[in-house]
């Protein structure tokens, strides 16, 4: 049986290859004239998917998943004309593959030219999230990419028909289906074998709970980049303006609980507590956030004690930690040892303290004055994101088409030849 799913997964690969080889000389116009035509499909057959998600949902529900992960998995016309509307943006933006990064002409002649080129064949391995599906296809192809998708069993039949339907568009626009495949998800092993299929996969991005991304990472071994789970804090600095404080806070928290950039942490500095900590309490507590606290908060009987494991905790619920901090660097020092390295805040009307937060605090995206929430392809100005990358080889932050790119020196000459030492 594990033969016979390695063979499987391989052979896709080996398709994907083919349809990657293809993709290097695809045209712009044709690329784009696909991602316009696997959205028009997703709209006219939008009935198809509500259908199949609808059939995870009742899964999912039954086998006791989380409202996080519920929200996760769930598709709405909304929901799937916003996917459909992301693959138009994608298609609106400048094509990477052949952008030329630098050149020169040396002194003898030759001409240097480094040029963006697609990775090849890019594997895809994720959790409840069908709305990835169109996401990674429609990145992919627009930077020449094929795709192996690998998502979980909760969403097997809502990613059935989003893949159908878009290797249908991509036929129809003269493109090859096989840029986009759909792996069995039944099977643990299927991740197994994609991740180390070295030759046949050129990359692959975990996309999911810190789970599955520490195994993909830990046992790969095609490269991979890491897609961090998001333990976000927000710190309200002594110079805050309270009301944006607020404001920010909420959104960051109450928004969308289930998404990676989400607030999991308040810090608050001490010279502002005794204002700021009743009033975030009551504003959290009447959007029905749980809140985790110190002793500070933990004042308010409406609040329950942090213990140790609060502050490293990726709720994607409405439950927040917080605690009073003394000071900018115990908020810096906070972070540093229980941070993702995903997003960080700081609201502050004080200019020193904000440069200070955004450069000792390492993380992918440090946000001044705004909330967490903007930490999104589509708000960066990307179209749809593949993920949000939590290291610092290659890709960091919200991964858009350029960072599903390599690059390539090619170099002209005229008969040269090097001389001999």
């Amino acid at each position: 049986m594990t033969d016979d799913l390695r063979e499987q997964v391989h052979a896709a690969a080996r398709r994907a290859r083919v349809a990657a080889n293809e993709l290097v000389l695809a045209t712009r116009q044709s690329k784009d004239a696909a991602l316009h035509e696997m959205a028009t499909a997703l709209r006219t057959r939008a009935a198809e998917v509500l259908e199949a998600n609808a059939k995870d949902l009742e899964a999912g529900r039954a086998a006791g998943l989380t409202q996080g992960l519920l929200d996760r998995l769930t598709l709405t016309e909304a929901r799937v004309d916003g996917v459909a509307r992301g693959l138009e943006t994608v298609a609106g933006l400048a094509d990477p593959v052949g952008e030329v990064l630098r050149g020169s002409i040396l002194p003898n002649g030759l001409e240097l030219k480094q040029v963006r080129v697609p990775m090849g064949v890019v594997g895809m391995v994720y959790e409840a999230r069908p709305n990835v599906t169109v996401d990674a296809a429609g990145l992919a192809l627009k930077s020449g990419n094929a795709a192996l998708l690998r998502g979980s069993s909760t969403a097997e039949h809502s990613n059935t028909a989003l893949v159908a339907i878009l290797r249908d568009a991509l036929e129809a626009a003269g493109l090859p289906a096989d840029a986009v495949q759909l792996l069995p998800c039944h099977d643990r092993a299927s991740v197994t074998h994609l991740i180390t299929a070295r030759g046949l996969v050129d990359l692959v991005i975990p996309r999911g709970g810190a789970g599955l991304i520490n195994a993909v990472v830990q046992q790969a071994t095609v490269p991979t980049i890491e897609t961090g789970v998001g333990n976000v804090h927000v710190y309200v600095d002594a110079s805050a303006d309270l009301d944006m404080a607020q404001r920010i806070v909420l959104n960051s928290k109450t928004r969308r609980t289930s998404v990676c950039n989400a607030a999991e942490s308040l810090l608050v500095h001490a010279d502002i507590a005794d204002e700021f900590v009743p009033r975030i309490t009551d504003a959290l507590n009447a959007q029905d956030v749980t809140i985790h606290g110190d002793e500070r908060f933990a004042r308010d009987p409406r609040v329950q004690a942090a213990t140790d494991s609060d502050w490293d905790t990726e709720y994607l619920s409405l439950d927040i930690a917080a605690r009073v901090v003394g000071s900018i660097d115990e908020a810096i020092e906070h972070i540093a040892e229980h941070g993702s390295g995903h997003t960080e805040a700081i609201v502050t009307s004080d200019l020193a303290a904000a440069r200070r937060f955004t450069a000792r605090v390492d993380a992918a995206a440090v946000m001044v004055n705004a909330s967490t929430a903007f930490t999104d392809g589509g708000e960066f100005g990307m179209g749809a994101e593949i993920g949000i990358s939590t290291q610092k080889l290659h890709a960091r932050g919200p991964m858009g088409l350029t960072e599903l790119t390599s690059s390539k020196w090619v170099v002209w000459g005229e008969g040269h030849v090097r001389p001999t030492s």
